[in-house]
């Protein structure tokens, strides 16, 4: 078990649940971002059925602005966990995505006017997601 300060509860230490208690303290630490901004497992309806984001951060104004999604340090990454985190954005409509599986991280920015998808070169910082939002 390990304690979840986002959803102030313990919660089972699973494989993914190691990595995204490592990346969200990574966001926060080292990143900037600020740990009342991250909502963790945050639920979502799409095509009728339930699912859960592993975070959502948000941006100083409250909108949604990078959703990550986390996986087990094994499971490689592959195009469907990167349509997995696609069709999450389809209903939180993100400006940035964060994949990672603790070991490999990516970061994408969305640019729909352009309809888009740029990979970049490292991990924005909360400035940087904040930045791509305005764009």
């Amino acid at each position: 078990m390990v304690f979840d300060p986002w959803r102030r509860r313990w919660v089972a230490l699973t494989p993914e649940e190691w990595v995204r208690q490592h990346f969200l303290n990574h966001l926060v630490q080292d990143l900037g971002c600020p740990a009342s901004m991250i909502a963790v497992e945050r639920g979502l309806t799409l095509n009728g059925l339930s699912k859960r984001a592993d975070a959502l951060i948000h941006g100083p104004d409250g909108t949604p602005l990078a959703l990550v999604e986390c996986k087990a340090p094994t499971v490689k990454l592959v195009q469907a966990t990167f349509d997995q985190a696609a069709r999450y954005n389809l209903v939180f409509r993100v400006p940035v995505l964060l994949v990672t599986n603790g070991r490999t991280h990516y970061a994408c920015a969305i640019d729909r006017t352009a309809d888009q998808i740029r990979f970049l070169d490292k991990l924005p910082d909360y400035a940087a997601m904040t930045a791509l939002a305005l764009t």
